[in-house]
């Protein structure tokens, strides 16, 4: 398995997966990863097999299906507490990879803090039900960091849902679905970063070992 790891903390430790089309090494994930890192938290990142597939040999693969990609991250979670031994664990997604981890909180043997979702995929591409029950399974603190516009489940949409009462819901200024805003919105993606971060470090805070 190859990782990222930004930052360094013997308290805190943040496992972070990427959505369907882009890896670890993606702009998002980068500077996202580097940026919380820079509030005394380790933060791991990785790919999963597919994604490493195409990084390797250039091709272009799907995602694999959930089972495959519950076990991987399993796989990722073991290791990484192995390694860190952190005293607080937190997995954290982009779109694909936070739906990921809130069905493996409810599955891992491990024990887990919290999840992060940058850009939850409340909608699937294809169209159908919201994705609901992996947050209503979820036995931990969930915080879903969502633009305004996300395709995936915007403002207007996710307000006619019931949410559970361990969601904590934070709007990104007219964000798309990796939080970037139109030019005439007035808001910036460095800054719709800065505050997406500002959210999970204030979740972070708030829960304790």
């Amino acid at each position: 398995m190859n990782f990222r790891v930004d930052g360094h903390s013997d308290d805190t430790l943040v496992v972070f997966a990427h959505g369907a089309g882009a890896g670890m090494d993606s702009d998002f994930m980068s500077q996202f990863a580097k940026q919380l890192a820079l509030h005394s938290i380790r933060v791991l990142r990785f790919n999963f097999g597919y994604m490493q597939a195409n990084a390797e040999d250039g091709k272009r693969r799907p995602p694999e299906r959930m089972p495959k990609l519950l076990d991987h991250f399993e796989d990722v979670l073991q290791h990484a507490i192995h390694e860190y031994k952190p005293k607080r664990l937190f997995l954290m997604g982009k779109s694909m990879g936070g739906r990921v981890a809130t069905i493996l909180c409810a599955n891992t043997k491990h024990t887990v803090n919290g999840v992060m979702c940058l850009g939850y995929p409340f909608i699937p591409i294809k169209g159908g039900n919201p994705r609901l029950e992996p947050l209503e399974l979820c036995p931990v603190p969930v915080c879903l960091i969502q633009g305004e516009r996300d395709r995936f489940g915007n403002r207007e949409q996710v307000g006619q849902w019931q949410l559970p009462d361990t969601i904590k819901m934070c709007w990104i200024s007219d964000g798309d679905h990796s939080l970037q805003p139109r030019k005439m919105s007035g808001h910036t993606l460095e800054k719709n970063l800065q505050n997406a971060v500002s959210e999970c470090i204030k979740f972070i805070g708030g829960i304790h070992a």
